[in-house]
């Protein structure tokens, strides 16, 4: 009679499992093709994709005297860099995530609003609305010969532009304390968006404006925090206790005091920890301040770009010391199409403490040799990372013709769980 009633117990365990596989398998197909509508309007019940990449558009148009060679559009290497940031937005159509962190300096050189459309936009447009940017140096500073336009470009391409009483565009002349006066006028930018806040002060005279673009969301699981690194423009430069600064490290820390998520993620531009063996000064350094928040506060990871190259550190903690315990990973990934550079393991500009072979003894996988994106999948607990290339850069004649770095981790938790 048990074996009996065993058998009738696993028989219908049995059944309800091929219920649920059934149930799943419909749901999901459901989910794909619900009134017929493909990614990414569909919802695929399955732990959330993030796709990360930054250093992406090629500026469009003729070089400009003075210019660094190989970074336009035209030019000798116009069709690798056209080919190189149409690969990797191809890389991110395939994958179909759910949301894309971009990691700053989106358009070369310094992120005009026409260069935005005539480059960036015509690739990396297609799925713009699924986009999370953050800024980088070529949306705010002087770049190779080109003069600045202090993010007006980058907020006025992701937030809109404001207009005149006539329907027209409303413009400025942009100006700020490094750049000068910009040539070209630009847009002037909704006050809020998809890139954050943006504030006109002396009644937008003359381009004066204040690009905060800083802002947090959940995706799943995770509580995501894009931040600007670019100070050296804003009110107080890069100091921590700078007007413009100190209040982006304000708006941090309250924002982790609020945050409960088990996994927390955090990306801007220049990183603190550099696989180029060259850290931006002073934007690498000052996101020390950075570090030290979201390590108090538990924080899982960081992404950045600036180096053109990809690069995966072990655990860290802000001053560079391995923590398997705590530490936060730091990824780089500034392959979105722009000219690659080199991973240097030797010297000592790999970290502000000045660590000899910093990045021998901490850098867990590396490549400058591949255009490519960051597929992150975060499930509740933890997150699996998946770099793959997507096309080998033509320079590189010898070695593999493919990329790829997998791996999995577990979360260590927020430091104020509820």
């Amino acid at each position: 009679m048990k074996m009996t009633q065993d058998r009738f117990r696993v028989a219908l365990l049995m059944g309800a499992a091929a219920s649920v596989l059934a149930f799943a398998a419909g749901a999901s197909a459901q989910n794909q093709n619900s009134n017929g509508n493909p990614w990414p309007y569909n919802k695929v019940q399955r732990s959330p994709v993030l796709a990360a990449v930054g250093d992406v558009a090629c500026q469009p148009g003729t070089e400009p005297s003075g210019e660094k060679a190989g970074e336009n559009c035209s030019g000798d290497t116009a069709q690798n860099l056209n080919q190189s940031q149409a690969a990797t937005a191809q890389q991110i159509e395939n994958m179909q995530p759910d949301l894309v962190a971009i990691l700053g300096d989106e358009q070369y050189q310094v992120g005009n609003y026409s260069d935005f459309e005539n480059s960036f936009d015509l690739t990396y447009g297609a799925f713009k609305f699924i986009q999370r940017p953050a800024p980088g140096n070529h949306e705010f500073y002087n770049e190779h010969g080109a003069i600045g336009v202090a993010g007006y470009g980058y907020f006025s391409y992701y937030n809109g532009f404001q207009h005149n009483a006539d329907g027209s565009m409303m413009t400025t002349t942009v100006s700020n304390s490094l750049n000068g006066t910009s040539p070209t006028p630009q847009p002037v930018p909704r006050a809020d968006g998809q890139a954050g806040h943006f504030e006109e002060v002396n009644n937008g005279l003359n381009g004066d404006g204040v690009g905060d673009g800083w802002y947090s969301y959940n995706l799943g699981s995770w509580h995501l925090i894009s931040l600007n690194i670019e100070c050296e423009t804003q009110p107080g430069g890069c100091s921590t206790t700078g007007s413009w600064f100190a209040s982006e490290l304000a708006w941090l820390k309250k924002d982790l005091e609020a945050n409960h998520s088990q996994c927390t993620l955090a990306y801007w531009h220049q990183p603190t920890f550099s696989a180029a063996n060259s850290i931006a000064v002073p934007e690498g350094p000052t996101a020390v301040a950075f570090w030290d928040l979201l390590y108090q506060y538990g924080a899982d990871l960081v992404l950045n770009g600036h180096d053109h190259l990809y690069a995966r550190y072990r655990p860290l903690d802000p001053n560079g010391n391995s923590d398997p315990r705590k530490g936060i990973r730091e990824f780089i990934i500034g392959t979105g199409g722009e000219t690659l550079d080199t991973v240097v393991t030797t010297g000592t500009s790999s970290d502000p403490g000045g660590h000899a072979n910093f990045n021998a003894e901490n850098l867990e996988a590396s490549t400058g040799e591949f255009w490519g994106v960051m597929k992150l999948t975060l499930n509740p607990n933890g997150y699996a990372w998946d770099y793959e290339s997507a096309l080998k850069d033509p320079a590189q004649t010898t070695g593999p013709s493919k990329y790829s770095d997998k791996g999995v981790a577990a979360c260590h938790g927020p430091s104020n769980r509820w």
